[in-house]
């Protein structure tokens, strides 16, 4: 069970903006890597996984603790930016380039992303607002689309 409600934890992500985002996650991937994710594993009821893709300006990795949706072999994740006006540098790194790797406690994996449309992503939105209310939250306070991302399993890197 959750310590904290979904709704706190989308105002406390919210109230953080996008520089405080970027302080929080350099905090959580460490930790979660340390512990292999029994700690910084989740927000609110929602599970936690990260994300490293490869930055499109600099070709570095960028790795990215993110709340996801279990879909199966897939992972569901939300380019939210917790409703930031900016779309949050992972999922523009995954726009241009789709090849990323996630680590679930210690396991890692290849995917490959693409984003959802129509009747999925609309499907996927509402599976994510049932596991993390927060997403509704953040969609209220941007005008901007915010993408739905399938990471599908992918043949490892060579």
């Amino acid at each position: 069970m959750a310590l904290l409600s979904d709704r706190f934890w989308s105002r406390f992500s919210s109230s953080l903006g996008a520089s405080g985002l970027r302080w929080a996650g350099r905090l959580n991937t460490p930790i979660y890597r340390l512990t292999r994710g029994r700690l910084m594993a989740r927000v609110g009821s929602a599970p936690v996984l990260l994300l490293t893709t490869t930055g499109r300006r600099s070709g570095q990795p960028r790795t990215a603790p993110l709340v996801y949706l279990a879909d199966g072999e897939r992972m569901v994740v939300i380019g939210s930016n917790a409703g930031n006006a900016r779309v949050p540098a992972w999922a523009l790194n995954l726009k241009a380039n789709p090849d990323a790797e996630v680590e679930i406690g210690g396991r890692r994996q290849a995917v490959r992303a693409r984003v959802a449309e129509g009747a999925e992503r609309e499907d996927l939105w509402r599976r994510c607002n049932q596991q993390y209310a927060g997403f509704d939250d953040y969609a209220e306070r941007t005008d901007r689309d915010i993408a739905v991302f399938v990471l599908e399993p992918a043949a490892p890197r060579s």
